[in-house]
């Protein structure tokens, strides 16, 4: 099972010019609550080291690069997101760190629900001992 779920986008465009539009549980399989966005981060610096017990993100790199490393507990998978008109699925219970940021990337995050700490499982062993228990 692959760990790496990329939506495609339509893109709607003319000569003037590309468009996406990206509707809740259309385009983005949920209902959209927060959405944020990571620019100017470090060169050498990375992000994520973390899983949530139930929300559900969509990430697209709407400018620049950056790579993700996904895990569910049995393997990991590495994707470069590079294009804004594709988003990768974060599920529920996948550990994620992000890393290689381009000195332009802007990453956006559509996510199920509002900020809560109590859903981050910030520690890998914590998270693989969750995973035990699924």
């Amino acid at each position: 099972m692959s760990l790496i779920n990329i939506i495609d986008f339509p893109v709607l465009g003319d000569g003037r010019g590309a468009l996406v539009a990206l509707e809740a549980n259309h385009h983005i399989p949920f209902e959209i609550k927060r959405v944020y966005y990571i620019y100017g981060t470090a060169q050498g610096l990375a992000r994520g080291f973390h899983a949530h017990k139930e929300l559900k993100q969509v990430a697209i790199c709407l400018k620049g690069s950056c790579r993700f490393v996904m895990d569910d507990g049995k393997g990991k998978q590495e994707v470069i997101l590079a294009s804004p008109d594709k988003g990768l699925l974060i599920d529920a219970m996948q550990w994620h760190e992000m890393y290689d940021f381009s000195e332009n990337c802007v990453l956006m995050v559509l996510a199920s629900d509002i900020y809560d700490e109590d859903d981050y499982i910030r520690d890998y062993q914590n998270f693989l001992q969750e995973i035990k228990k699924c």
